[in-house]
């Protein structure tokens, strides 16, 4: 498989599993009210822990798979019940106001989040699962336990194809997430719940 048939496959299976708005309105959910220089930050930093995440998943995650005798198939099957999931518990929400608020005072309303607070959550939540969940990490292995059956020459170019999808998604989500507040306010609420849902 060359970097060219790569770089479109897991492009076109990692976007809507990433979906960068979504993971941008739940990132403004958790932040909240914040400067925009902690927005920023916050992004750059859960981009950059996303890109080298995913980059260990793509490289060691067939490996892995195999050192613990794990099916491919069985890790499908167990991403999609965990996809499936979340995706009831997210159609039963009254509203993305609902969600975002009960994370919010989760927090406790004279403890809203502070920037040390939101540093520590820079890999979990805000990496791990907000940006990249299951089935992220699914839908990657599937893309490379394919590429990793290739000759030398295309198992390299596959993979590297791969890796670029992941940085231009990436990207993507830090743009979503640094400009969050402006998004949210040029995005009818309706809208705004519709993507959360998909």
């Amino acid at each position: 498989m060359t970097l060219w048939n790569s770089f479109p496959i897991a492009f076109s299976v990692l976007l809507p599993l990433i979906n960068p708005l979504g993971s941008a309105f739940v990132f403004l959910g958790l932040v909240g009210e914040a400067p925009t220089q902690i927005f920023r930050s916050l992004a750059r930093r859960s981009a950059i822990n996303n890109v080298i995440f995913l980059a260990i998943i793509e490289l060691l995650g067939a490996t892995i798979l195999n050192f613990f005798c794990i099916s491919l198939s069985i890790v499908q099957l167990s991403g999609g019940v965990v996809i499936a999931a979340l995706g009831w518990g997210m159609l039963n929400e009254r509203s993305a106001d609902a969600n975002c608020k009960s994370k919010v005072e989760e927090t406790g309303p004279q403890n809203q989040p502070n920037a040390n607070r939101l540093e520590e959550g820079v890999f979990y939540p805000f990496t791990f699962p907000i940006t990249s969940g299951p089935g992220t990490l699914v839908g990657l292995l599937t893309v490379t336990a394919h590429i990793s059956n290739s000759p030398l020459k295309a198992n390299i170019l596959g993979h590297a194809g791969v890796f670029a999808a992941v940085v231009v998604i990436t990207i993507l989500c830090y743009l979503c997430c640094a400009y969050a507040p402006k998004i949210t306010k040029a995005i009818p609420q309706s809208t705004v719940y519709g993507i959360l849902v998909q």
